[in-house]
């Protein structure tokens, strides 16, 4: 019996990863959604006149309330003030409310009605935001995609809550133990909500032979309700581990606003933050227009309507494939047998193979940009075990900012060269896609297990919100951007849309994005900089960075 009180919950290697699991799958789901529409780009366009200035707004508007209205400040203080376990539950309900606004702004019932009205009278002129110019609505926005940025809005309250929620959680339950591994882990199945929502947003919104957005929408809803269920079993498990711990989260460590100037006075955290902000800023606006850039750059030939290729059948097929090389991938990390490991490894290298493949034989971009999380999943483990007991945090964001450079550069001056090469663009497509999966792999592996490192652990929540805020700013600003940098660098295509010689089919796949991709390399190399002066401060003050997570004693 006195066995059994002296060990906890987090104890035990099961309860501790199956704490994570929960969070990790409320996070793929919530992933799935904040991407649901990234796919379909050039059905928005075609089917609810969103061109690329619409489409940014309201992509950025996601981080809108979290930068400007500072609710991830807020999202913080709740977190260190209520717990983990109340937040993860708020954050669920929050999502889920701004994913159905999001839904049915995107519907057929909206179309017409008395709300579609009123958007298209009102949300033109914002005193204050607009002579700022960071107002997430203008003159001229369809008012479908207003009201659905009022819930993309909403739903990006609840995720980047969610974020540092689930951070905080890890931290909590893994402290001391396998923390880089677990949240590397959680980032690897995380991103496989990227290649799910590549894969079957556009399916949803072809189904049947009629297209509807709405439906690839209704599918991130219905996800949206399992995470939130997630997050529920959660809520159970973290309460019997306060009460096993005698711990009282909500209670001890009140958040003080003097917390705040401790964390901000800390030079490490800023350069943390700068490099998180840069980075991201280089990632999550692109992957909502790679569907689109790939559309533009790859020769694509229409698959026959009635051939396997073109059913939903593949489409299933080519997921469980998916599942088989991110699994056998992660698996192999912690095979002690030689054998087996080899065999995984060769199964998955095999299957991925297969599915690039299929991709391949799909035509479709949105097939192609779904490998984009493969070879993350493989070698995150190995990335969170190497931080776990080696360190080089700060070399390996150094390491992620140069293969970040590569690949947009890549994409900018070398893909568009296999125009009219079916098989070669691919190719180049595929290879440069997955070493971009991977430098998204370093990078947050290495970045977040090393706040903890840098700031008081009563006030990581706070810690973490700040830099969530922080990196939300170029969330919101460079989706925005990327899409006001397409229609100012493609005049023949705006004003085509405008005269009626080309249609929004036509424009939606003919843009030239060499502007918005080298306008990301070069947030790369300044993330390159930053890497570089991190490494030099942690030398210099002993931050630990470059130190393994797990000391020996």
């Amino acid at each position: 019996m006195t066995e059994t009180l002296k060990t906890a919950l987090n104890d035990k290697a099961w309860a501790r990863w199956t704490a994570l699991l929960l969070l990790a799958m409320a996070m793929f789901f919530s992933y799935i959604f904040m991407d649901i529409l990234s796919p379909i780009k050039d059905l928005m366009q075609s089917t609810r006149g969103w061109d690329s200035t619409a489409f940014g707004t309201m992509q950025g508007s996601e981080t809108f309330l979290n930068v400007f209205v500072f609710f991830l400040i807020f999202a913080g203080i709740i977190l260190d003030k209520m717990g983990v376990r109340f937040t993860a539950l708020l954050s669920g309900v929050v999502m889920l409310v701004g994913a159905a606004i999001n839904w049915y702004a995107v519907t057929d019932m909206f179309i017409g009605s008395g709300l579609e009205q009123w958007f298209n009278n009102n949300l033109n002129y914002i005193p204050g935001f607009d002579e700022l110019g960071i107002s997430p609505f203008y003159e001229g926005m369809p008012a479908s995609a207003k009201f659905a940025a009022v819930g993309f809005m909403i739903f990006g309250c609840g995720v980047e809550m969610a974020g540092i929620t689930v951070s905080r959680g890890i931290v909590k339950w893994f402290k001391g133990r396998e923390m880089a591994l677990a949240m590397g882990s959680e980032m690897a199945l995380a991103r496989l909500g990227v290649a799910t929502c590549m894969i079957f947003s556009p399916v949803f919104a072809r189904l049947g032979g009629s297209i509807d957005v709405s439906r690839s929408v209704a599918f991130g809803v219905v996800l949206l309700m399992i995470a939130l269920i997630m997050f529920i079993v959660y809520f159970f498990m973290d309460r019997k581990l306060d009460q096993q711990t005698g711990l009282a989260e909500e209670k001890d460590d009140p958040f003080k606003l003097s917390d705040l100037g401790k964390i901000l006075s800390s030079s490490g955290f800023w350069l943390v933050a700068l490099l998180c902000v840069l980075y991201y800023s280089a990632i999550f606006p692109f992957q909502k227009y790679a569907v689109n850039m790939l559309q533009c750059n790859l020769t694509f030939t229409q698959v026959d309507p009635n051939s396997f290729w073109a059913t939903n059948t593949v489409t299933i097929i080519q997921y469980c494939i998916m599942l088989v090389v991110a699994a056998t991938a992660f698996a192999s990390n912690f095979c002690r047998s030689k054998s087996l490991k080899t065999l995984l490894l060769v199964v998955s290298g095999a299957s991925l193979v297969l599915f690039c493949y299929m991709g391949y034989m799909r035509q479709s971009a949105e097939t192609v940009f779904a490998v984009f999380p493969l070879l993350a999943v493989g070698i995150t483990p190995i990335l969170g075990n190497y931080l776990d007991h080696k360190g080089k945090a700060a070399s390996m964001l150094i390491l992620g900012s140069l293969l970040l450079i590569a690949c947009h550069l890549t994409f900018a001056f070398v893909l568009p060269m296999f125009k009219g090469s079916p098989i070669g663009g691919v190719i180049v497509a595929y290879v440069t896609i997955l070493v971009l999966g991977s430098s998204f792999s370093l990078v947050p592996a290495s970045l977040w297990p090393s706040v903890p490192k840098l700031v008081d652990s009563k006030i990581i929540g706070s810690a973490y919100a700040l830099i969530f805020w922080i990196q939300n700013i170029g969330l919101w600003l460079f989706p925005l951007l990327i899409g006001k940098v397409l229609d100012k660098t493609n005049p023949e295509l705006v004003k085509g849309l405008a005269d009626g010689t080309i249609t929004p089919e036509q424009a939606a796949i003919s843009y030239d994005y060499t502007a918005p991709l080298v306008m990301l390399a070069s947030l790369g190399v300044a993330a390159f900089v930053i890497g570089l002066i991190l490494k030099a401060v942690d030398k210099k003050k002993g931050l630990g960075l470059e130190s393994p997570n797990i000391q020996k004693s």
